[in-house]
């Protein structure tokens, strides 16, 4: 088993690699009869995609979506749907000088001793390049979760020393770091650009909000939608680490603080506060799903580090080519998809944990 797939009854399988002809992915278990077309899954994609704006990699991707299989007249016919992007601007020339090299904070090392052998042609299967597929799949989820009102959120809460101080959702997709507060975006922009101008890079926390999630989906024990959530995100390249609602902030509460009291409202279960995220005992309580992820700077960056051959002797790097100064705002839609197949997952699983 090579770890290339994700999910129970909801399953999705990618892959590709980044210099490789093409990236995609297999989409299983979506239901027979939902309307989808290639555009419901483009607008994702172009949001994921490289190029987009003067903090990310310049390289061109236009990502344009193929789907290959499981439609037939717009409607899902049930069976798998295979999509793919065509890779179409790899520049391998940057890599064939520091084949040999282990480049600091990259896969290169692991993937020799796991492997034996290694794609040094931009990572590989450990590039960025492969969440496509997760993006593809992720839209055909959220378009799923639609039809039970669940909506799905994604923002860039922080990057270096800059945090979003307020949050109005309709502020994120206004500016190029997709960050709620307008003018923290631009503290942030100022930031990845001097990081650039620096041959450096900047590390950030991207939050999703899952809302109108019902209460009831996650499976004791070690299934729990925390759990799982935890799992979907952390796999993500660059995140290194992962909160769910108050998270590490709990540590430093008391029990009466950090405890969600019950309430009714609009005859309906809810609480005072959401310092839980939604998730009690691995089940979802009704409340906002909240999950934050810690992205770290991009490994790859344009300044001289010391490093070692794979022959173990000492050496100089400096990895040249097209790479984000800071990945948090591309990793929006990614980490959204990663939400939205973990919860589409759970909800078709809760349809058989009770008789009614």
């Amino acid at each position: 088993m090579d770890g290339s797939s994700f999910g129970k009854l909801f399953k999705i399988t990618t892959w590709g690699e980044s210099h490789g002809s093409g990236v995609g992915v297999v989409v299983e278990g979506c239901p027979a009869g939902l309307p989808l077309k290639e555009s419901d899954i483009q607008k994702d994609l172009d949001r994921r995609r490289t190029g987009q704006s003067k903090v990310t990699t310049t390289r061109k991707e236009g990502d344009r979506i193929q789907i290959m299989s499981g439609i037939f007249k717009g409607i899902t016919t049930g069976t798998p749907i295979a999509m793919w992007v065509n890779n179409k601007d790899a520049d391998s020339s940057k890599y064939e000088s520091i084949k040999h090299l282990y480049r600091p904070g990259h896969a290169d090392y692991t993937y020799d001793m796991k492997y034996g052998f290694r794609d040094y042609r931009g990572g590989g299967r450990a590039s960025a390049r492969e969440t496509v597929g997760r993006v593809a799949a992720g839209a055909i989820a959220k378009k799923l979760l639609a039809r039970d009102n669940i909506t799905i959120t994604g923002f860039t809460r922080q990057i270096g020393h800059h945090t979003a101080e307020t949050i109005n959702f309709k502020e994120i997709e206004k500016n190029i770091v997709r960050c709620p507060d307008a003018k923290t975006a631009k503290k942030m922009v100022t930031a990845i650009m001097q990081a650039r101008k620096n041959g450096d890079s900047l590390g950030g926390v991207v939050e999703v909000v899952a809302r109108g999630v019902p209460a009831g989906l996650g499976e004791p024990v070690f299934d729990k939608l925390d759990a799982d959530l935890a799992k979907a995100v952390m796999s993500i390249p660059a995140v290194k680490g992962v909160e769910i609602g108050a998270g590490f902030q709990t540590a430093t509460m008391t029990g009466s603080e950090c405890n969600d009291i019950f309430v009714m409202k609009n005859k309906k279960v809810t609480t005072q506060t959401n310092n839980a995220g939604g998730i009690l005992g691995g089940i979802s309580n009704g409340m906002d799903i909240v999950v934050k992820l810690v992205v770290k700077p991009t490994s790859s960056i344009n300044k001289a580090q010391e490093t070692i051959t794979q022959k173990g002797k000492k050496s100089e790097i400096r990895v040249e080519g097209r790479h984000d100064p800071c990945v948090a705002p591309r990793a929006v839609p990614i980490a959204e998809a990663m939400v939205a197949l973990t919860l589409i997952d759970h909800l078709l699983r809760n349809k058989t944990s009770r008789l009614t």
